[in-house]
């Protein structure tokens, strides 16, 4: 028999009842082993029907409690969890929170994670030689004055504030003495900058009390040279070919600026920027990769289509919104769901000033008053019209 064409496993393909994106992947790889085995129409139709069969066996049976079964399979192994903060992906300078502390962090959207990473990837220029990836590294990396003292004073009687620089730091932060003091006259116009070697002397123009020379000193100490805020020490690594650059700390926005970034392959731990910056969809794709990635490093493996769902209620609203009761919990439309979580009163009394009415349509709320919960056979509703038995003389 000849071999199956394109166009005909196209027209097969088209007439699967499976969604676009699965008739779409489906036709790729028929398309592939097609080439690679010579298949003939009954072995392609009968790919075709299995594959139905396994997506229709992979659907939600209707009733079925999903979000309590995504609960207890997402919370029963998290209890084998470990505390800690380990080292990252084998960078011992680094810290990473991993554990059942990174999962609360995820699912309680926190703001500004415990500890933000980015993983750089470098472009076809940078990536093979360490020199240039050093070169991205210097841009990135977060430089103060703090990073290059090797000894600071303050000198009461001169009314002077004395830092002694680093040679070493200076040379590998790819400053020099002329540069720093250029940037800091051009951020600190209430004072005067004096170089004298290696010693940077910063006089205040104008202060008259002690407390306010130290002020000056710590705005000094702190301010960036150069680098991306936000951003602290950053690491190179060699992973196959290529060197990748790991950072402590996180300012995704600007990283994909700097040259020598392929911003196709950088990455962060911090949810909220990249909502920010590639939108809702990256952000639940990043959730969703977060928890799978947690829990394989303590080698638990939970099926994805639960973290998924997770994944969902949270970015539903086009907002990553926490599951507690500053977030998803506290929008249910349902006042005793909403009680039975937290602060219980507090939402009863609210309700009752407002004259809500609670629908009853989900779990919690049919368990609190000990009605059947709408799931599996309790979401039948069934009712018989018997005739009437004639009246008995």
């Amino acid at each position: 028999m000849l071999m199956v064409s394109e166009r005909t496993i196209k027209n097969l393909v088209e007439k699967a009842d499976l969604p676009a994106s699965v008739k779409e992947e489906l036709y790729e790889k028929l398309v592939k082993y097609n080439e690679k085995y010579d298949l003939k129409k009954a072995e392609v139709e009968a790919i075709i029907e299995e594959t139905v069969k396994e997506y229709q066996n992979a659907l939600v049976e209707p009733g079925e409690a999903i979000g309590t079964v995504a609960a207890q399979s997402i919370g029963e192994p998290s209890t084998q969890m470990t505390l800690n903060t380990f080292h990252y992906a084998g960078v011992a300078e680094i810290n990473v929170t991993l554990g059942l502390p990174r999962i609360i962090e995820i699912v309680d959207a926190r703001k500004n994670p415990s500890t933000p990473i980015m993983t750089v990837y470098l472009d076809e220029k940078h990536r093979y030689d360490r020199e240039k990836a050093l070169e991205v590294a210097r841009r990135i990396e977060g430089t103060t004055l703090e990073n290059l003292a090797r000894e600071e004073t303050i000198d009461i009687l001169n009314f002077e504030f004395i830092v002694e620089i680093d040679p070493e730091r200076l040379e590998k932060a790819g400053l020099d003495m002329e540069r720093v003091k250029r940037k800091l006259e051009s951020s600190f116009k209430s004072a005067e900058f004096e170089v004298e070697g290696y010693t940077l002397i910063v006089r205040p123009k104008k202060v008259t009390k002690l407390s306010d020379l130290r002020k000056l000193a710590e705005k000094v100490k702190k301010h960036r040279l150069k680098g991306l805020s936000g951003v602290g020490k950053t690491i190179i690594r060699k992973e196959g070919d290529e060197y990748v650059i790991y950072t402590e700390g996180s300012n995704f926005k600007q990283v994909l600026k700097v040259p020598g970034v392929d911003p196709t392959r950088t990455r962060t731990n911090n949810i909220h920027e990249i909502a920010e910056v590639l939108g809702i969809e990256a952000a639940r794709n990043a959730i969703i990769e977060e928890i799978v990635n947690t829990m394989r490093e303590q080698g638990l493996e939970v099926d994805v289509r639960h973290i998924m769902l997770v994944a969902d209620i949270m970015t539903l609203d086009g907002v990553i919104l926490p599951i507690g009761r500053h977030g998803v919990v506290g929008e249910k439309a349902s006042v005793l769901a909403r009680a039975a979580f937290e602060i219980t009163t507090q939402h009863l009394f609210e309700a009752a000033e407002r004259g809500e009415t609670d629908p009853l349509n989900g779990v919690v709320e049919n368990v609190l008053i000990g009605q059947p919960v709408p799931v599996g056979t309790g979401i039948v509703k069934l009712a018989m019209n018997l005739p009437l038995r004639p009246k008995r003389e």
